[in-house]
């Protein structure tokens, strides 16, 4: 992945952000792991299975090499809203619906209160993701929240295509900006 992100560098100033589980970061060791998202130029990481108040395991390291820790808040962090939000960095991941990433049908029924609760206590940009994978879905959650997460849609097309599958997530990518754009 730091090899992908610093040819994708050659090209492109995008922010990059890195989901990755908390042992890759711990085998490859903390500190190594972040350098290396500095040399690369990642912005920042999501690490879903570290929750909030285990943040201080990974936000040293962030911190000493300037990449943004994405806080993220789930359908059950009613009470814990304010606080997570506190510490936000960068944005906050909003998680659609309880369980594992994957293309979804239905997501909470409590998505716009919660980014109403968060914009109550925070002006950090929040977006939506856990299962988005339609252009109807992307304009619906961006309806009400500063963005839409895609990955696991994204993930099954090159799963499906490998080595060839640039044009198929390029169309895909092309389509969702589209919807996007239109709906603004």
């Amino acid at each position: 992945i730091f090899d992908m992100a610093l040819r994708i560098r050659k090209v492109t100033d995008v922010p990059l952000a890195v989901m990755t589980y908390i042992n890759p970061i711990f085998v490859y060791g903390p500190d190594a792991f972040f350098t290396r998202c500095k040399e690369a130029n990642i912005c920042a990481v999501i690490v879903p299975d570290a929750p909030y108040e285990e943040k201080d395991e990974v936000y040293p390291y962030c911190s000493k090499h300037g990449v943004k820790l994405v806080s993220m808040i789930a359908p059950t962090s009613e009470q814990r809203i304010a606080e997570i939000a506190s510490h936000a960095e960068g944005y906050i991941y909003v998680v659609s619906s309880m369980g594992v990433t994957g293309v979804r049908t239905s997501f909470s029924s409590n998505l716009r209160d919660m980014v109403s609760s968060l914009r109550k206590v925070t002006d950090v940009p929040c977006a939506i993701g856990f299962g988005i994978s339609t252009p109807e879905q992307a304009v619906e959650m961006t309806s009400f929240a500063d963005g839409a997460i895609v990955g696991s849609a994204i993930v099954r097309i090159i799963a499906e295509h490998g080595r060839d599958s640039v044009p198929y997530v390029s169309d895909y990518v092309r389509k969702m900006r589209e919807a996007l754009d239109a709906s603004q």
